[in-house]
């Protein structure tokens, strides 16, 4: 018998949107993935009904190069550079939006910046339906923290917020 899934708690990511509509658009990149970042976390760090986030960051990636480099992130550190053998490597190099509901499963495939992460939602971050220049990774200490309608909500942030173009990544696949 395989155990429940826990049902991740719905959260709201219309608050979201609606600030980024603020933002101008000729704020540098800089700018504009501080202010999400910091969107996310006020939104949704921390523990309780509609939380559930332990780490929020974006990671980039220069062309041509083997590893990623962490940019801003919130609210504890992070590994960087991490190489591109992790799920953050893995969402760029192939241009997906992962879903892993426990990050345990993946062994030698997670790259363990807090032991007690237990499951993350990684977003390809896009510039003119180009190779993705960065990754959005958002961490839980909970299992099954995440589910696919995340993954497509935390990319229209993203595009919301002038980090990614329409349309970079297919439907997430659900690890």
């Amino acid at each position: 018998m395989t155990p429940s899934r826990p049902v991740p708690t719905a959260r709201d990511y219309a608050p979201l949107l609606r600030l980024a509509e603020g933002l101008s658009v000729r704020a540098d990149r800089s700018a504009r993935m501080r202010a999400c970042i910091d969107a996310l976390w006020d939104a949704f760090g921390g523990s309780g009904p509609g939380r559930g986030v332990s780490w929020v960051g974006v990671y980039s990636r220069a062309p041509m190069a083997q590893e990623m480099i962490l940019e801003y992130r919130r609210n504890k550190p992070a590994c960087s550079p991490i190489g591109l053998y992790g799920m953050c490597g893995r969402s760029a190099l192939e241009n997906r939006c992962l879903v892993v509901r426990d990050v345990r499963a993946l062994g030698s495939d997670y790259i363990a910046c807090d032991p007690r992460d237990l499951s993350e939602v990684v977003i390809p971050l896009c510039e003119d339906r180009s190779d993705p220049w960065g990754v959005l990774d958002v961490d839980s200490h909970e299992v099954g923290a995440f589910a696919p309608e995340d993954a497509a909500e935390l990319l229209r942030v993203a595009q919301a917020f002038g980090l990614t173009s329409p349309g970079p990544a297919g439907p997430a696949i659900l690890l």
